[in-house]
């Protein structure tokens, strides 16, 4: 395994408990800033946008940056975020600092995937993307359910002081251990939105946006969507967060293999509906520990598990602005983030958070006619580059 992927994985660990520890801790940011539980949310939106928006812009503006400088510094300014949410004593400013630290986050986590992307051989590139990615899907597994089970003793404070202690870290982690990088060839704004005109990209990271906008719908509310075997016991919630990340660390890890074997599309469709089966169908199996915990299974696998073969059909798509590619799928990540904490908030004000899940099924089901569009758009005679080499990799 080669260091230099590992230790930008352990970045992205940081990353991920940062991002997923605060769906289990919203209830107790609510009752100690007296407020709602939909307006504490807003601690994933402030975040998502920040790093949906930050993302292709800063990657254009530090395009000329070393990439172990430009990894030190989004840590060090994560860090910070973090520090500040901890002690903030009013919600607008735990918002503020939530938004500090996705801006960190969105220099990181795109440089992290693109130094991977470079550093891998074509026939090890999905494997490469897998074994970054498996810090964020690892963060799910390890460091969400304990920063989880930390509020459950202490407080939500002591939560976020935990993924600031997790930041600094992985920041002194990359400092000391990662060697310098080549840095890529700068490119201006308006050439990095530019494959965004091209159908196929843009479908395809419409994919990311609405599959993953269901996705952490669920996530980011999971408390209220499990009160019903978790009784609102924060530790009780934090095993179930384990299980669930065990699993997308495993989706994730095996879907790499896979992509790099069979065709993206076939991998992507089976995630996609089966997760949107098992979402309509969570209201019910969410009643019982066995029939819940099962559901969380199948959702962390098929979740984590669209990842690899997102990323892979990019790369494949454009493979000399795979970083750029990245970047941008990330945003649409993080918009369909931003997006699911706004709707997930108004669908629990309306008919509460039993069916949530539901109106999550219904956004993963559109994302699937979205892929299906980008195949077909990429199977068009003359539009798919290296056919060939498609098919043998699994691109479409």
């Amino acid at each position: 395994m080669d260091r230099r992927l590992l230790i930008l994985a352990l970045g992205m660990f940081a990353m991920g408990t940062d991002n997923f520890v605060v769906a289990g801790i919203l209830p107790g940011v609510a009752a100690s800033l007296h407020t709602s539980v939909s307006a504490a949310g807003l601690m994933v939106t402030f975040y998502a946008l920040t790093y949906a928006v930050a993302a292709p812009v800063m990657a254009a503006v530090a395009g000329t940056w070393p990439r172990k400088l430009l990894l030190v510094a989004a840590l060090s300014i994560f860090v910070i975020g973090n520090a500040i949410s901890a002690m903030a004593t009013g919600l607008h400013w735990v918002l503020f600092a939530r938004a500090l630290a996705g801006f960190g986050a969105a220099l990181f986590s795109p440089t992290a995937l693109g130094v991977a992307s470079a550093l891998a051989t074509p026939e090890r590139r999905g494997r490469a993307l897998a074994t970054v990615t498996a810090g964020l899907t690892g963060a799910t597994a390890l460091g969400s359910p304990i920063g989880t089970f930390i509020g459950g003793f202490g407080s939500w404070r002591t939560t976020l002081w935990f993924v600031t202690l997790l930041g600094l870290v992985a920041m002194i982690g990359v400092w000391t251990m990662l060697p310098s990088v080549a840095q890529p060839q700068s490119i201006r704004l308006r050439e990095r939105l530019a494959p965004v005109r091209d159908m196929r990209i843009a479908l395809t990271l419409l994919t990311s946006l609405f599959a993953f906008g269901g996705f952490l719908m669920v996530y980011t509310y999971a408390g209220v969507v499990l009160n019903h075997v978790t009784h609102g016991d924060e530790r009780i919630l934090a095993g179930m967060f384990l299980l669930w990340g065990v699993a997308a660390t495993g989706g994730n890890l095996w879907a790499g293999r896979l992509v790099d074997k069979f065709r993206s599309r076939h991998i992507i469709n089976a995630m996609l509906c089966v997760a949107a089966v098992n979402f309509c169908a969570l209201p019910w199996t969410s009643g019982q520990t066995l029939s819940a915990a099962l559901a969380l299974t199948v959702w962390g696998i098929c979740g984590w598990g669209l990842i690899v073969p997102q990323q892979h059909r990019l790369v494949q798509l454009s493979p000399h602005v795979a970083p750029l590619l990245l970047a941008l799928n990330n945003t649409a990540t993080y918009i369909g983030l931003a997006c699911s904490g706004l709707l997930g908030g108004a669908v629990l004000q309306s008919i509460g958070g039993r069916y949530l899940s539901v109106v999550a099924a219904a956004l993963i089901g559109f994302a699937w006619g979205l892929s299906e569009a980008a195949y077909r758009r990429i199977e068009q005679p003359g539009t798919a580059p290296h056919a060939g080499a498609s098919r043998r990799t699994g691109a479409a």
